[in-house]
């Protein structure tokens, strides 16, 4: 399925300004508000259902005799038709 990318954004930020930055998102997804992405003059406003499908990837990419990059990587996914997702692999814990 071909994958078409609404809005990216990368850039380095202190780990105090990720975390605000993920408060904002918990925020409106804790009042049932839609997202408004913003960089520059680009955005995108996404209206996550009730009960989206929810992502953690950790991952090493590089090669394996070697430095590489480690990524974390949470993501939320649900049809655009409104039909409810997979159940997942079990309770996410962070410690």
């Amino acid at each position: 399925m071909p994958e078409e990318v609404l809005f990216k954004s990368e850039a380095s930020r202190s780990r105090e300004e990720i975390a605000a930055t993920l408060r904002s998102v918990a925020d409106k997804l804790d009042g049932g508000e839609p997202i408004t992405l913003k960089a520059g003059s680009e955005s995108v406003t996404m209206d996550p259902p009730a009960q989206p499908t929810f992502e953690v990837k950790a991952e090493r990419e590089g090669p394996a005799d070697g430095p590489g990059e480690r990524s974390v990587e949470f993501e939320l996914e649900w049809p655009e038709d409104g039909a409810t997702g997979g159940d997942g692999n079990g309770d996410l814990q962070i410690e």
